[in-house]
């Protein structure tokens, strides 16, 4: 069989069948396994398929297949019955974080605004015996600021050839999966080395907040709420230990449905502790933004000019759109955003002729952004999308500079924002293909 996103004639991965359908039947619930009346039922093991990422048989091994499979409500729901048992030295902590771009997702469903829908998935999440709900919009705010630092610093070594342009993001897990392991040189020098916000966040969580707690890492345990399957296989990568369990916003939405629990609304935590700020988000519309953050601190940097509204032109393609900074005729900075694998494809194409015209890309791998996940959205399903879109953008969106919390944190967890501490928690090194890789032809 022909995987829909790459040109082998032959691929590993499997599409969806009747059997995959039915796995729902055969995933043991938590009342069940307490011997109580089952409160969830038919809860779908999480699988990657052909059309949910960019994964083909060069980015996934059959181990890491069978790990990504692991990735569901069943390991959630052991630590939770574990911690309800008298072995308190099998107790942990249990943490959930979760992705912006999910909340949305649940506000369409329950025909509620995002604020509310995040209080009544912390109420839910609570209520099973998690014991802090954080968002992970605070992670991306760090993942935002050295990709700006990062883009600035390599535009102005491109000019003595010391560096490498266009920078493409590396936020996107599918995406930096696919480069990584199929696309090698000369696309991997390209990426920014600023690790993900679920990287940084899982960080956060097993690091600051374990301290901060008087807690080893190994008392946490993080689950992270995702939109994408591929959050699930970041999870899995040998630098990254910081999540215990990825569930998808579409696998939780199924306990919700499925739980007769009583529930009670609340408002998310915070690292420190604090009271909750309340909800934000970056400036993208379906996605954490990096495009529009990292142009209008490029804009003033390197050219004093201040950038109010980012003003995007479609190219062929929603998927694909273009921003410029120009002066007096000439071009200053030229931008891109490709979301996709055929924008993606095109973009590719480009770089490896050397025709590439941009000095970033933000590069997402699901059509339509993060908020178009295959954890929580179909490909058909335009009605629903444009409905997160709406919400999405109805949360307020603030600056990453402005966060008071981020600047704490840079202090008194990382020593300082170009500390070596903050290098390694924050930035990454990306690897090439293993040497049984193929690499694609196009």
């Amino acid at each position: 069989m022909k995987c829909e996103h790459c040109t082998r004639k032959e691929c590993s991965k499997k599409s969806k069948t009747e059997d995959q359908e039915d796995a729902a039947d055969h995933v043991p619930s938590l009342a069940l396994e307490n011997g109580e009346k089952g409160e969830f039922h038919k809860l779908a093991e999480a699988k990657i398929f052909l059309s949910d990422c960019l994964a083909c048989d060069s980015c996934v091994t059959a181990e890491e297949s069978i790990q990504v499979s692991q990735q569901n409500t069943r390991g959630f729901f052991r630590v939770l019955n574990l911690n309800k048992k008298c072995d308190t030295s099998k107790h942990k902590v249990l943490v959930a974080s979760v992705c912006p771009q999910a909340l949305p997702y649940f506000a369409a469903k329950f025909s509620l605004s995002v604020t509310d829908a995040s209080r009544k998935l912390c109420g839910f999440l609570k209520s099973l015996g998690v014991h802090y709900v954080f968002d992970t919009t605070i992670a991306a705010d760090f993942s935002i600021l050295e990709s700006q630092k990062e883009f600035v610093h390599r535009y102005r070594r491109h000019s003595e050839r010391e560096a490498t342009l266009p920078m493409l993001t590396s936020a996107c897990p599918g995406w930096v999966r696919y480069a990584e392991r199929v696309l090698g040189d000369p696309i991997t020098p390209h990426l920014c080395t600023a690790k993900s916000p679920q990287q940084i966040m899982g960080s956060l969580v097993k690091d600051f907040f374990a301290r901060r707690q008087s807690l080893p890492p190994d008392k946490l345990f993080h689950v992270v709420v995702a939109p994408c399957y591929d959050r699930k296989l970041e999870a899995l990568g040998e630098d990254f230990r910081g999540a215990d369990c990825v569930l998808t916003s579409g696998e939780v939405l199924q306990m919700m449905e499925k739980s007769d629990l009583a529930v009670k609304d609340m408002a998310m935590d915070t690292l420190f502790g604090d009271l909750e700020e309340g909800l934000r988000r970056h400036d993208g519309t379906r996605s954490d933004g990096y495009l529009a953050h990292v142009f209008r601190h490029a804009a003033k940097e390197l050219f004093n000019e201040d950038v109010g509204e980012v003003t995007y032109r479609t190219l062929r393609n929603k998927d694909l759109q273009e921003v410029t900074l120009e002066k007096e005729g000439q071009v200053l900075l030229r931008f891109a955003a490709a979301y996709g694998f055929r924008n993606i494809q095109n973009v590719v194409l480009k770089l490896k002729r050397g025709k590439a015209p941009y000095h970033f890309v933000e590069v997402l791998a699901c059509p339509g952004g993060c908020l178009n996940g295959r954890g929580q959205t179909h490909p058909e399903d335009r009605a629903l999308l444009g409905q997160m879109e709406a919400l999405y953008a109805a949360v307020p969106v603030r600056a990453p500079e402005s966060s008071a919390h981020v600047q704490q944190l840079y202090h008194e967890w990382l020593d300082g924002a170009d500390s070596p501490r903050a290098r390694e928690a924050l930035c990454t090194a990306h690897q090439g293909p293993p040497a049984s890789s193929r690499d694609i032809k196009w």
